[in-house]
């Protein structure tokens, strides 16, 4: 029996009859994909926090040599291994201008030629050498060696030239080496990278093993033997650092393309007759921008170590340009008598290894599509 047949019409009674059903009105604007990157990767403290010291490593490397007076190059070696000085600090015993004389004869600290008035501050570890009184004395050097006003932040080199201006012109150089390098890397590994995972079969076999091929070769002995070959310099330290540097993204790229382009979405594309170009650079490769901006951001303090290392045997940048390579280099060689001139540089660049890590993390689950709309 019919359902309908047994039931009295006067049982049914229509629902929102006078009412206009439709779908629930939007009370907020719709975000797109990049701005809810945006959103997720402002939660991220850590991420934003790292963000704004690269950017003032950035803004001082480009402004801060015109901060002091002193020009990189400008050489006074009356004034060499200065120790740092900055004006209202040292009025705390903070960057004082102050250093310890060790094993100087007591009856040569009357002498005032040597020692100016005003320039020995006190003496201890008073002891006989060989029925010599001996004593360590600390000094104001800028007294000392009549510097008395004028003021090296980070101190000076054996030269005597300025460490600030030398370390902020020196970040611009390792930073723009390190930037270019990379950009050029990533762009031939995503390029190599994704056609070898898209087509896959004996495409992706050949180009694999012409990467093995390439990567079998010691990335210090290639790029060294590169460097003697072509000479020193901005150019040929980039062409070294492009030899090898393109192969982990490429593989990174590869797997990325491996692992989407099977995808429902991908297939549904592919179904509807859109062109294999679309395909990588609209479904594929954005679902992979995530790892490989991570890469890219580690990459970065990479390639300034591996121009470091160029600089520490001697490869690095010509003579009077400067490096954070090239600092490290020559603050290593006194670092027991001034160890200053090695800290400042080794700071700044774990800043910056610290900085591009945190921030590249915050940039992966950022553009990570599966984290699209989470809190």
């Amino acid at each position: 029996m019919n359902l309908t047949e047994s039931v009295p019409k006067g049982k049914f009674e229509f629902v929102n009859w006078d009412e206009s059903i439709r779908d629930a009105k939007f009370e907020t604007r719709p975000i797109g994909y990049f701005q809810d990157a945006l959103i997720r990767l402002k939660r991220n403290k850590a991420s934003i926090t790292s963000f704004y010291l690269i950017c003032l490593v950035v803004i001082f490397s480009i402004f801060g040599p015109a901060i002091t007076p002193y020009g990189f190059n400008d050489q006074d070696v009356d004034f060499a291994n200065m120790p740092p000085r900055i004006p209202g600090l040292e009025a705390i015993g903070i960057a004082d201008g102050m250093r310890v004389l060790a094993n100087k004869r007591v009856t040569s600290l009357e002498n005032t030629e040597n020692y100016p008035e005003g320039s020995i501050i006190s003496t201890r570890n008073n002891r006989v050498i060989n029925d010599i009184d001996m004593v360590d004395v600390v000094v104001d050097y800028y007294k000392l060696v009549d510097a008395g006003d004028k003021y090296f932040w980070l101190g000076t080199d054996y030269l005597g030239r300025d460490l600030w201006a030398r370390l902020w012109r020196g970040s611009r150089v390792s930073l723009l080496i390190a930037l270019i390098a990379v950009a050029v890397n990533t762009v031939i590994g995503i390029v190599y990278g994704g056609i070898s995972g898209y087509y896959g079969g004996s495409t992706d076999m050949v180009m694999m093993r012409i990467t093995e091929i390439i990567s079998a070769f010691p990335e210090i002995v290639v790029v060294t033997l590169f460097i003697i070959a072509f000479g020193t310099g901005i150019t040929s330290i980039i062409l070294a650092l492009l030899i090898r540097g393109w192969v982990p993204v490429a593989r990174l790229v590869r797997a990325q393309f491996l692992r989407f382009k099977d995808r429902e979405y991908v297939l549904a594309a592919r179904t509807l007759g859109v062109k294999d170009s679309a395909l990588i650079f609209k479904h594929i490769l954005p679902n992979s921008m995530g790892p490989i901006i991570t890469r890219m951001m580690i990459a970065v303090p990479s390639a300034i170590f591996a121009e470091s290392f160029l600089a520490y045997i001697g490869l690095g940048l010509k003579a009077p340009e400067p490096s954070i390579g090239i600092l490290l280099s020559n603050g290593q060689k006194v670092l027991l008598q001034y160890p200053y001139q090695t800290l400042f540089p080794a700071i700044l660049i774990s800043v910056l290894m610290i900085c591009f890590n945190l921030f590249s993390n915050g940039l992966r689950d950022a553009l990570n599509p599966t984290m699209r709309g989470q809190e």
